[in-house]
């Protein structure tokens, strides 16, 4: 069962290994939403338009930490064609993401050499989820959405969200990376 529960997922039920299945029904696109980056800027998720979004809840004292290697890893081999790696802290999981954004930052390059792009820290669960997490909990529904750190959701090129995975899922997990090959596929090939 645990071995299930970790396998690539969408629209809340589980795939097969052999694909990643569309969910059928959404509203909006995650262009609508924004964040704040680690550093204060604005991150409108429009300026992403045409690249594939691995968005993913992280915090830097947990048993799930070092994905952030995999993650680097991924944003090393495939930002060329296409795919931006948001880290989005949070500390709603066991308290695991205590420090403020400065130390945030600076424990994600120091540690494990984090270039991808972060967000200030936000809450991702329960009626003070950011917007994007309310809107991906609504389109999944609550099978979808973060249990812990390290949840990841995929958005395609059209901003549309296409599939997630459960904390247990390495970024350089087969499933994952089929499914961020296929998007980006998809994006280059105009489909």
């Amino acid at each position: 069962m645990r071995k299930l529960m970790s396998a690539f997922a969408v629209a809340g039920s589980f795939l097969p290994k052999s694909g990643v299945a569309p969910i059928k029904s959404q509203h909006g696109t995650a262009y609508r939403f924004s964040f704040e980056t680690i550093t204060g800027e604005p991150m409108p998720l429009e300026q992403y338009r045409g690249k594939v979004v691995l968005i993913v809840n992280t915090a830097s004292h947990c048993g799930f930490t070092k994905q952030y290697e995999g993650l680097q890893a991924l944003w090393e081999q495939y930002g060329e064609r296409g795919l931006v790696v948001i880290g989005v802290p949070s500390n709603d999981f066991g308290e695991q993401e205590p420090k403020d954004n400065h130390e945030i930052l600076e424990f994600c390059r120091e540690s494990y050499g984090v270039s991808f792009p972060l967000t200030a820290k936000v809450t991702v669960k329960g009626k003070d989820a950011h917007p994007f997490y309310k809107w991906a909990t609504d389109v999944l529904g609550q099978r979808g959405a973060p249990r812990w750190n390290f949840h990841k959701y995929l958005v395609a090129a059209d901003g549309r969200l296409t599939c997630w995975s459960s904390t247990g899922t390495k970024p350089l997990a087969k499933d994952l990376t089929e499914a961020i090959e296929s998007a980006l596929n998809s994006t280059e090939t105009g489909r």
